[in-house]
């Protein structure tokens, strides 16, 4: 890995990718193409890009059943632990409605309402993510959203892989597609003759993913924007260059455009991270992928102090931030942007990808410097009542009506004002 020393190298603000204009034209027109020909567009771009002639997009039943049934007892057991921990964490988010009473006899309040319908898109592809589906499904589900719809790519075989039917399953999710892609997040926001759409879309994805969430936004809401995954390690002459490196390949190995930084105020430790990474790369089963990310998107940053380190770390924003330091704990206040922080030896990032229970749809490319991890506040919406008391009106309306003049309004001013004439 690259080494180089913060007091001669400035970190540039990472940027969300997106994507090139032929991607964007491209994704545009598989965009329309589903608007117009609903299903039939959308099982010959699986076709296509899946290799995959589908009769029928949706997962049948005895699919999902087959698929719980291949789980050996080990992993069936670890999937429903890693869900009950997810759930027991999202639980801590749900929000109440409330009203406050006001002496004039004013009533206001925030009423809390799930959302009726949220897509859920699973990646596939490289690799297959049963914790994606935890991830999204659950938080929906604890916040009470009626129909929960996800969308996976499915192989050649035209087949999900059974360990992210199960966890489907698991998640309480019942509405399955075989459909990935910019079709996938067409199909959702503007429905099919197969897809009834929905309100919300969530999970990650590729960049055509990511540029028809983009492009749909408005006519959906979506959660984020989500670019290639990044993990910064905090640290110092305590931690443990084996384990630093793996951290860092745990991460690169997730695609070519990854970024795995370390920040450290020990030249030691960056010179033995370095090596230690070329070794651990030489067998890893994603060797190319990993190497890729390692040798073109991530550094190895020296510090002169652990003050110098920590501006360093909130200027890259990470979407997951390790610290390794003698007195980890202390540093996490200091901390201001960073999608999650994973603090001391043992939290090492993979906990908080699969089992801990905070979800790991974080924020990437620095948007943690605005942005906050999913949660079951992404699957409801608010209202605000108000009940204005006669009292509280006829003490505030003159206000309310010179405002409105103030800002060239007369229609909102005599809105007001036509209740003084009324009243008896």
């Amino acid at each position: 890995m690259n080494i180089r020393y913060l007091s001669d190298y400035s970190i540039p603000r990472p940027s969300l990718d997106q994507g090139t204009e032929e991607q964007r034209k491209s994704v545009q027109a598989i965009i329309e193409d589903v608007r117009q020909n609903g299903d039939q567009a959308v099982k010959s771009y699986t076709a296509q890009f899946d290799g995959a002639e589908l009769s029928s997009l949706k997962v049948e039943d005895d699919e999902m059943d087959a698929a719980v049934l291949e789980m050996d007892e080990e992993t069936w057991s670890v999937l429903n632990e890693a869900a009950a921990n997810i759930t027991a964490f999202h639980e801590r988010q749900i929000q109440q409605s409330w009203m406050t009473t006001q002496k004039n006899g004013t009533i206001l309040g925030q009423k809390v309402t799930p959302l009726d319908a949220v897509g859920i898109y699973v990646p596939g592809g490289t690799a297959a993510y049963p914790s994606s589906v935890l991830m999204n499904a659950i938080p929906a589900q604890v916040a009470g959203v009626k129909r929960v719809v996800m969308v996976t790519p499915p192989g050649p075989d035209g087949r999900v892989p059974a360990g992210v039917l199960a966890a489907a399953r698991l998640a309480g999710v019942r509405e399955i597609y075989k459909i990935g892609g910019a079709q996938a997040i067409a199909a959702l926001a503007y429905g099919t003759q197969s897809v009834e759409r929905v309100d919300k879309i969530t999970g990650p994805g590729n960049i055509y993913v990511a540029l028809a969430k983009r492009e749909v936004f408005g006519i959906v809401d979506i959660d984020m924007i989500a670019g290639p995954s990044d993990i910064t390690v905090l640290a110092d002459h305590t931690a443990h260059a084996k384990e630093v490196a793996a951290d860092l390949l745990s991460q690169a190995e997730h695609g070519e455009l990854s970024q795995a930084n370390l920040v450290t105020t020990s030249e030691e430790l960056a010179e033995a991270v370095s090596k230690e990474v070329r070794l651990q790369l030489e067998d890893l089963p994603r060797k190319e992928i990993a190497e890729a990310a390692i040798n073109e998107q991530s550094a190895i940053y020296v510090a002169q102090s652990l003050e110098e380190a920590i501006q360093a770390v909130n200027q890259i924003a990470p979407e997951h931030l390790e610290i390794q330091l003698e007195h980890a704990m202390e540093t996490v206040g200091k901390i201001r942007h960073a999608g999650a922080i994973f603090v001391g030896r043992y939290s090492s990032e993979p906990i908080g990808d699969y089992f801990a229970g905070p979800n790991h749809t974080l924020p990437t490319s620095g948007t943690a410097r605005f942005s906050s991890p999913l949660s079951v506040e992404d699957f409801v919406k608010k209202s605000s009542i108000i009940a204005y008391s006669e009292e509280a009106f006829v003490e505030n309306a003159e206000k309310v009506a010179h405002f409105a003049r103030l800002e060239g309004l007369e229609a909102h001013a005599r809105a007001v004002e036509a209740r003084f004439s009324n009243r008896r």
